[in-house]
């Protein structure tokens, strides 16, 4: 420790800590640095369910592709295996969907639940649309259905207190999981 005379104060050079364990546990998500880094208006600008069908799967990152929806992770997810359906098409709310589209959500939503299941041993879902910016949307321009696994034992103190989601899996690891069960 050294003293800094004019306000004498300990400091310690806390170099030598790094890797020392501590009480703390770390949550690493660096996939999120891609949202931070390019902020909700890029999000915006350049509709992500429109370029994901573009990408390799794996980049994606797309688990199915049907005729006209297709299923995907999400980037944010709210639990491992957060699944979302999507158009291909650009369009902004269900009622504007079309009967085939509709048809191929429901029909990619129903299977992702038996994959989910299969691969994770989920106890239940939450499935739904959030449409309008209003009603929590994150991209509003685009339908998409979200298919969250919950499990038992999926809810601690992290979110309540901290805001902070623990995720005991990669997204490259539970895509290449549900693509390879699909």
């Amino acid at each position: 420790m050294t003293f800094t005379p004019e306000h004498e104060v300990a400091v310690e050079d806390g170099g030598h800590l790094a890797g020392v364990p501590d009480e703390f546990q770390r949550l690493w998500t660096p996939h999120r640095m891609a949202y931070i880094q390019a902020g909700a208006e890029a999000m915006r600008a350049d509709c992500p369910f429109c370029a994901a069908p573009h990408k390799s799967d794996e980049d994606g990152p797309i688990v199915h592709r049907g005729k006209v929806a297709y299923a995907l992770l999400n980037l944010f997810p709210y639990n491992s295996g957060h699944l979302l359906v999507c158009p291909y098409r650009h369009v902004a709310t269900y009622d504007e969907a079309t009967e085939e589209e509709v048809a191929e959500i429901g029909i990619i939503t129903q299977h992702a639940m038996r994959v989910l299941r299969s691969v994770s041993r989920c106890d239940g879902f939450n499935i739904g649309m959030n449409q309008g910016r209003v009603a929590g949307a994150g991209v509003d321009e685009h339908l998409h259905q979200h298919i969250v696994p919950r499990w038992d034992t999926d809810a601690n103190f992290f979110p309540i207190i901290a805001k902070t989601k623990a995720l005991p899996q990669l997204l490259g690891e539970v895509r290449q999981t549900v693509a390879d069960a699909w």
